[in-house]
């Protein structure tokens, strides 16, 4: 038995500043439960922007022999 290694598709969000943090927490919480992702990294600059990084696995299905 092999074991592989774990490979995610990631994805860039940038959001802008008008949006609340509770509006964002909201956004985030929506991705993971409904999408199945996961925050990596949020980055908020100084004039409000906010760049996230967010990440799932990619699930292979091996072929049948």
């Amino acid at each position: 038995m092999t074991k592989r290694a774990v490979e995610y598709e990631i994805e860039k969000v940038r959001l802008g500043r008008h949006l609340s943090r509770g509006a964002v927490r909201q956004l985030l919480t929506d991705q993971a439960e409904y999408g199945g992702w996961e925050l990596t990294r949020l980055r908020r600059y100084r004039d409000g922007t906010r760049d996230i990084w967010i990440r799932r696995k990619i699930i292979r299905v091996p072929a049948s022999v």
